[in-house]
């Protein structure tokens, strides 16, 4: 069953204005009705968006099993790990909320500094504080924090893995374009 012809374009356009950057797709036309041109590859990484998708829904619950179990929590702790334990918190969700908008963009947009960026604070800031979460018995670990600290940590290992190719990928694809700009 064929949809009617003004439809079928009115549903083109819309899922072209949409879907797509104006400034980087070029017009569709019955003769060139490729998708992207043929010097044109897609860079982002598909595992690492997934990565990035499904950690945006959980960061949410991490954040509220975190202050529930630090609430729970907090009368048992000793004064500097009271301390601690808030910083980190505040830390971690800034951290967090800054390093998802980074990989998105780095990520979606295929920008460089962005996709570095992310995998900067995953590596050397957020990877760390949730191994000191994850593992200093001091804390008094409960088994909800231990477990969506687990979560949390696969997450930050896909991404950082996955970020580490993307961000290869890219820095290969975009010192060829330079070399190859060079000589025009």
């Amino acid at each position: 069953m064929e949809l009617p012809e003004t439809l079928r374009k009115r549903l083109e356009d819309f899922s072209r204005n949409v879907l797509f950057e104006q400034s980087r797709s070029e017009v569709f036309s019955r003769e060139n009705n490729t998708f992207l041109p043929h010097d044109k590859r897609v860079l982002s990484s598909l595992p690492l968006q997934m990565s990035l998708y499904f950690n945006m829904w959980f960061f949410p619950w991490w954040w509220i099993s975190e202050i529930v179990m630090l609430h729970l929590k907090y009368a048992a702790l000793p004064d500097y790990y009271k301390f601690i334990l808030v910083t980190v918190l505040i830390v971690m969700t800034l951290i967090e909320a800054i390093r998802l908008y980074l990989g998105y963009a780095g990520n979606l947009q295929e920008k460089v500094p962005e996709l570095a960026g992310f995998w900067l604070l995953s590596i050397l800031l957020q990877f760390p504080l949730v191994l000191f979460q994850l593992f200093n018995e001091a804390i008094l670990i409960q088994p909800l924090e231990r477990g969506v600290h687990i979560v949390l940590t696969i997450f930050i290992l896909t991404q950082a893995i996955s970020g580490f190719v993307a961000l290869r990928d890219m820095v290969r694809h975009t010192e060829s374009q330079f070399h190859l700009r060079q000589f025009n």
